[in-house]
């Protein structure tokens, strides 16, 4: 009877466990659903029921994983306790009316592979601590209003497939060390502010598909050891202050077939059709 009454404890306590997630980590969402109106989300939580059950969130191990709440009226800023979901791994928040600064607790979130506060209002600088979360491979921060410089602390995050910044007020350069970014697939600093000449540095990034830097104050050339970029098959540099127009171009055509053809007045990227 001894050893059934003590199996029946160890098993009571182990659900009691696992039924929810830690108190810190449901501090953490009730401060996001407290921050952002959480009564007037498109789909809300009830409060009263298990955190399983509340949408968007994903719980494994007992830990949150995962918030996926884009386009559900989130509106007011993101708060410092959002630090405590230390076993994030994707956040998306896109399409919603996010206001005031990233906050700079996020950086505790070293599981995360995906961030993704695109078509918000977030404003301020990029918070330089983003660049401790080295697991991260998308960094989706497109149609804000932030500020500043790139930082250069994300040059160090190298498993960066998508680094998508365009459509804010960013100002200064292209870091030169953005060839840290071996893995990048696409780049996306379109409709910033930014100035200075196309950092030859990204004719290293060999696995580079997409690249579009046009509606910037960029000068200078389009530098041609692009040509050496063998899977970039879109690139778009117009509307910026460079010595030539450039033609955009975009396309699936292979991209052994992409020239680079400079003439007297302009140069243009053209896609040769077999």
């Amino acid at each position: 009877m001894k050893i059934f009454n003590y199996i029946a404890v160890i098993f009571f306590v182990s659900a009691f466990t696992f039924a929810g997630v830690s108190p810190k980590e449901k501090e953490a969402l009730l401060a996001l659903y407290n921050s952002t109106n959480g009564k007037e989300w498109n789909s809300t939580w009830d409060l009263n029921a298990s955190e399983d059950t509340w949408y968007g969130v994903k719980i494994e191990n007992g830990q949150i994983v995962e918030l996926n709440l884009q386009f559900n009226n989130l509106q007011g800023e993101l708060p410092q306790e959002i630090g405590h979901l230390t076993a994030l791994k994707k956040i998306n928040f896109g399409f919603n009316k996010l206001t005031g600064s990233l906050p700079t607790s996020i950086a505790n979130l070293k599981e995360l592979t995906s961030l993704e506060l695109f078509m918000n209002s977030l404003e301020g600088v990029i918070p330089s601590e983003l660049g401790a979360l080295n697991k991260l491979e998308y960094l989706k921060l497109y149609s804000n209003k932030f500020t500043g410089e790139i930082p250069s602390t994300l040059m160090g995050l190298t498993n960066l497939k998508e680094l998508l910044l365009g459509s804010n007020f960013l100002t200064g350069t292209i870091p030169s060390q953005i060839y840290a970014l071996s893995q990048l697939k696409k780049l996306s600093l379109m409709d910033n502010k930014l100035e200075g000449e196309i950092p030859i540095e990204l004719a290293q990034l060999k696995d580079l598909e997409e690249l579009i830097l046009s509606s910037n104050q960029l000068t200078g050339d389009l530098p041609m050891a692009f040509m050496n970029l063998t899977k970039l098959n879109t690139i778009m540099v117009s509307d910026n202050k460079l010595n030539q127009d450039y033609v955009s171009i975009s396309g699936k055509n292979p991209p052994s077939l992409m020239q680079l053809q400079i003439q007297s007045a302009t140069a243009t990227m053209d896609l040769e059709k077999e």
